[in-house]
């Protein structure tokens, strides 16, 4: 997250996807309106209990509140330098940012099934990979057919395009 803050901070493009920037805006909204009360519904709870110089309960829901503030100008900064991805016309089936691609291990004989994905949106549990990552980054270009050697820290991946969508 720190790479992409000091991003967002020197007013570089953002590129997301429909599915990204829904995710952005959904977060921001939620801190906006339902984590900023429940925080100041435990502040006010922590005051209740007289002193707040040494009062814990107060101290952890400030520096929450602090925590769920930067957070919103963060996504407000990625937002307000969002570009929308759209989908373009592909024809040759170029893995492209936004692109979902099926690629079989050659080393291993496995189907891997990745989308690429702005670093804002990366989720490996997703499979959703930046295009900044090894991977990532070694795929934009290729097409239906190729092989790709990519080097990784842990060595050199061996892959065959089976499909892009």
């Amino acid at each position: 997250m720190e790479k992409l803050d000091k991003r967002v901070d020197n007013n570089e493009e953002l590129l997301l996807t429909r599915d990204g920037l829904a995710k952005l805006e959904k977060e921001l909204n939620h801190l906006r309106t339902v984590k900023r009360k429940e925080i100041a519904a435990r502040i006010k709870e922590a005051i209740s209990y007289g002193d707040i110089t040494d009062n814990s309960e107060y101290e952890d829901a400030k520096n929450e509140q602090a925590f769920i503030e930067g957070r919103i100008i963060t996504l407000e900064k990625m937002l307000r330098r969002a570009r929308l991805l759209e989908k373009e016309e592909n024809g040759d089936q170029r893995i492209v940012l936004g692109s979902t691609v099926q690629l079989k291990d050659l080393d291993v004989n496995e189907l891997y099934e990745y989308t690429i994905v702005s670093t804002a949106e990366a989720d490996p549990v997703e499979k959703k990979i930046s295009n900044e990552s090894p991977v990532g980054k070694a795929l934009l270009g290729f097409t239906v057919g190729d092989q790709v050697e990519i080097k990784v820290p842990a060595g050199t991946l061996k892959y065959k395009i089976e499909a892009v969508n």
